[in-house]
């Protein structure tokens, strides 16, 4: 009798945050297929992740309720600090990881770049150029505040770089998705990695 191989355990997380201005439960699996259930109140916000989800290969589930009648920053912030939360989570000590990814994204006229590093470290370049500074009611200064604070609870350096564009909207979807994509590549697990991937022995 051929005994079928016993599969790695997915890597799934739930996190929750509660604060006088929001309410936050993210729910993600790196290793199941790709799916989003978002209620966020942002619909644009929503729009975004969707993209990561999809091309990040994640099942994402988030639910948020902030004070969106203030404004969506906190509401942005928040949820960008607990998915950064449960993606650590999920990675552990980061063992067997390939630590780094990359992606270029085109969208029409629009093409994006970004590459994350799992350093252990938090950090963030971002050179974003909107071509304007709405897109429909959605402020787009929100989205650096979202990377920042998903780099500094996932404890990753990020550099984005919108190369070119005219189209906010495009602008804006290359970045997702070329983040969603640079993460399918560092959370991937590493064939030729032993242990954990940096010479010092700890991420």
């Amino acid at each position: 009798m051929v005994s079928k191989q016993a599969r790695p355990p997915l890597r799934h997380a739930t996190v929750e945050r509660k604060t006088l201005e929001t309410r936050i439960r993210v729910e993600v699996t790196l290793d199941g297929p790709p799916s989003a259930q978002l209620s966020l109140g942002i619909p644009f916000l929503e729009h975004m992740l969707e993209q990561v989800a999809r091309h990040g290969a994640l099942a994402l589930q988030i639910d948020a309720d902030g004070d969106l009648a203030v404004d969506a920053h906190h509401t942005v912030e928040d949820i960008g600090i607990t998915l950064g939360q449960a993606i650590s989570q999920c990675l552990g000590d980061r063992a067997g990881i390939r630590r780094y990814g990359s992606a270029l994204v085109p969208l029409d006229e629009a093409l994006s770049r970004v590459v994350i590093d799992f350093s252990g470290r938090p950090g963030l370049v971002y050179e974003v150029p909107f071509s304007r500074a709405r897109i429909g009611d959605f402020d787009v200064d929100l989205i650096r505040e979202f990377f920042g604070g998903f780099v500094n609870h996932a404890a990753a350096t990020l550099h984005i770089d919108n190369l070119r564009g005219d189209n906010s909207h495009h602008q804006a979807e290359t970045v997702f998705k070329a983040f969603g994509r640079a993460l399918l590549e560092a959370i991937s697990p590493d064939a030729a990695a032993l242990g954990v991937p940096s010479t010092k022995g700890s991420l």
